[in-house]
C-alpha cells in the first residue's frame, strides 16, 4: 500500500519560489570588482535569474548541458546558481585555484559548453583557450564599461547579454533525480574527479544545513559564507540563505582579506560566518593589529581541516564568538558532521577535547568505522578504523564513470582513519594516506599538530611522516612562527612530552616561513612529503 500524500518534486526551484514568496525583500549584499557594494533583494536576484535563463536558451543550451564557473562569491554566481540548475541546465563550479592543466583537465572532461568567468581569469582562459575544445563561448561576469581586452573569440559581456530578456522565466518541472550542479575534488592524488549533484541530493542537503544541531540559520541573521562557491556549493549556503530568507553577504575576490572581512560583518552586521583555518588566521590578525571587534558575530563555522584550538580560543575569548567544526568531503555534498554548542557544563579540559573533535552526523548521514577486513569496529571513542558513510546526499559514483564508488555492501569510503565515540563525535585521526606507521603502530599527525597550534609562537604547523632506518618511519614536526616571533624547536617538543606517549612525539622539528596549501585551502601533505624526501634526521646528518 502507497501513501496519499502529493507527488511534489524536491528540486532547487520550490527554493526560488519560496524566497519569492516569502521573502523577497530579503537582502544580498556582494563585493565585484565593477562595484565594491552591491545591493539588492532576493526579488531582484531571482528576476535577473530568468533573465539569465532566457540567455542561455538564446545561446543554445540545451538540458543537461554543462555551463562552468570560474568566479568568486558574488551576486552574479549566484544568478547563475539558480538560472542553470532550475533550467534544467547542471551548474559546474570550477575551483580557479587549481593548476592550469587540472583546470583545462576538468573543463575538457565535464565537456562544458559555456564558460562564465570573473575578468580576473579571463589571462588564464587565454593560455587554456587552445585546450577548451567544447567551450562555444565565454561570458565575462561584469558590465560593459569593466570588459577585458582580449583576442579570444565568442566573448560576450554578462550584463549586456541579459539586459533585453524577460524578468519571468517559465521554469520547467524537473525530475528531482536530473543533475543540478557537478563538482570536481581538488585532485591531490591522480586526476580530479566529478561529483554530480541532484536536484533531490542538494534539496536534502540543505534541510540537513539548516537543522538546529547544524548551521541553524535564522530568518533574522546575516551569513558570510567565505567559503567558496566554487567549491561544494559554499557549503549549501546559496541554498539556505534564501531558503529561510536569511541575509547573504559575498565577499567577492576579496575572501581572503582579514580588513575586508572585518569591515563586512560589521557594516552588515553579520551573525554566521564560514570557511576553512586560513581564512581565520588572517582575519584574526587583522583583529589583533587593528584592535578592532566584531559585536554582531556569535558563531563561525570552520571545516576544510582540523580547526587549532587557539583560533577557537581567540575568538571566544577576545570576541565572544563561538567555534564550530564542520567537516565533509566533495562526496558528500559536502556535509558529514557539525560540532554544535556543548551541552550543560564540562570541566574545560574536557570541554576543548570535546570540541577539537570534527562532530556528529546531522540526520541524513550515517557513519562507520572499519578494520582492514571490513569489519565494522565499536563506537567507543578508542577503536579507530578506516571512516565510511552512506546517505541520500553522499556520492554513488563518480561522472563520467562506470563503476561504482561504493563498496560491495553500499558504503563510501572516504579515506580517512577516524574514531567514534559512544555519542556519536568523530574523530578524524588521519588521512588514509597522511597517517604515520612507526615501528608497525600508527600516530595520528592531526593530533600531533592541533597541539603544536596551542603552543605560543607558533602560527601553523604540520607534521608528516618521514623514512627512517630503523622505525620504517618517524613524524617530522614543521612549524610556522607567528608573525614577529622566535621560537625554540627544542622547547615546542619539550611540550610535547606528557600529553603523548613518548613514541608518538616528534623526533625533530623544522621552522619554515610557509608551508604549502592546496587549491582549497588544507595543508599539501604531498607537497611537504615530496620537500622532505632526502631529509636526514639528526643522528642520521653526524654519521
Amino acid at each position: 500500500m502507497n501513501g496519499m500524500m502529493m507527488q511534489s518534486q524536491l528540486i532547487l526551484t520550490g527554493i526560488m519560489k519560496h524566497a519569492l514568496n516569502n521573502s523577497p525583500d530579503g537582502e544580498i549584499v556582494s563585493i565585484t570588482l565593477d562595484n565594491p557594494d552591491f545591493r539588492y533583494s532576493y526579488q531582484q536576484a531571482f528576476e535577473r535569474a530568468s533573465q539569465l535563463a532566457y540567455a542561455l536558451q538564446k545561446l543554445g543550451a540545451n538540458k543537461g548541458d554543462r555551463i562552468g564557473t570560474l568566479a568568486w562569491n558574488d551576486h552574479r554566481h549566484f544568478e547563475l546558481y539558480y538560472a542553470t540548475s532550475c533550467s534544467g541546465l547542471v551548474c559546474h563550479t570550477i575551483n580557479p585555484r587549481l593548476f592550469p592543466e587540472q583546470i583545462s583537465y576538468i573543463i575538457e572532461h565535464a565537456a562544458d559548453r559555456w564558460l562564465f568567468i570573473d575578468p580576473l581569469f579571463m589571462p588564464l582562459i587565454e593560455s587554456l583557450a587552445t585546450h577548451l575544445g567544447s567551450i562555444q563561448g565565454i561570458v565575462v561576469l561584469t558590465d560593459k564599461a569593466h570588459m577585458p581586452n582580449t583576442t579570444l573569440s565568442n566573448v560576450y559581456c554578462y550584463e549586456t547579454l541579459i539586459a533585453a530578456e524577460p524578468s519571468e522565466f517559465h521554469w520547467p518541472e524537473l525530475e528531482e533525480e536530473s543533475a543540478a550542479a557537478l563538482c570536481y575534488t581538488s585532485g591531490t592524488t591522480g586526476n580530479p574527479k566529478g561529483v554530480l549533484y541532484s536536484h533531490r541530493s542538494l534539496m536534502l542537503h540543505t534541510y540537513g544545513v539548516l537543522m538546529p544541531d547544524v548551521f541553524a540559520i535564522r530568518r533574522d541573521e546575516a551569513i558570510l559564507p567565505v567559503v567558496p562557491m566554487f567549491h561544494v556549493n559554499a557549503w549549501s549556503i546559496p541554498y539556505a540563505a534564501p531558503a529561510v530568507g536569511a541575509k547573504l553577504v559575498l565577499p567577492g575576490p576579496k575572501m581572503g582579506c582579514g580588513e575586508t572581512l572585518s569591515k563586512l560583518i560589521k557594516k552588515e552586521s553579520v551573525t554566521i560566518a564560514a570557511g576553512v583555518p586560513t581564512v581565520w588566521l588572517a582575519l584574526l590578525k587583522y583583529l589583533r593589529e587593528s584592535e578592532e571587534t566584531l559585536p554582531s558575530l556569535n558563531r563561525v563555522v570552520v571545516g576544510g581541516s582540523a580547526c587549532p584550538w587557539s583560533i577557537m580560543e581567540e575568538f571566544e575569548q577576545k570576541h565572544e564568538v563561538y567555534t564550530h567544526h564542520a567537516w565533509g568531503m566533495t562526496e558528500m555534498s559536502p556535509l558529514g558532521t557539525y560540532n554544535a554548542r556543548i551541552p550543560g557544563k564540562l570541566p574545560k579540559e574536557e570541554a576543548q577535547a570535546l570540541r577539537l573533535k570534527q562532530g556528529r552526523p546531522g540526520f541524513g548521514v550515517e557513519m562507520r568505522i572499519v578494520d582492514p577486513e571490513g569489519n565494522t569496529l565499536a563506537q567507543d571513542g578508542l577503536a579507530f578504523g578506516a571512516l565510511q558513510v552512506r546517505g541520500p546526499w553522499v556520492c554513488e559514483r563518480y561522472y563520467r564513470s562506470n563503476e561504482s564508488a561504493l563498496t560491495e555492501d553500499g558504503w563510501f569510503d572516504t579515506g580517512d582513519v577516524a574514531t567514534i565515540d559512544a555519542d556519536g563525535y568523530l574523530t578524524i585521526t588521519d588521512r588514509t594516506k597522511d597517517v604515520i606507521k612507526s615501528g608497525g603502530e600508527w600516530i595520528s599527525s592531526i593530533e600531533l599538530e592541533n597541539f603544536a597550534m596551542t603552543q605560543a609562537g607558533v602560527a601553523e604547523a604540520a607534521v608528516i611522516g618521514v623514512a627512517h632506518e630503523k622505525w620504517a618511519e618517524r613524524p617530522l614536526l614543521i612549524v610556522v612562527p607567528s608573525e614577529g616571533k622566535m621560537v625554540k624547536t627544542e622547547e615546542i617538543l619539550a611540550s610535547f612530552k606528557g600529553h603523548f606517549a613518548n613514541w608518538w612525539i616528534p623526533d625533530d622539528c623544522v621552522i619554515v616561513q610557509e608551508i604549502p596549501h592546496t587549491a582549497t585551502g588544507k595543508v599539501s601533505k604531498k607537497d611537504l612529503r615530496e620537500a622532505y624526501s632526502d631529509y636526514l634526521w639528526p643522528h642520521e646528518a653526524t654519521v
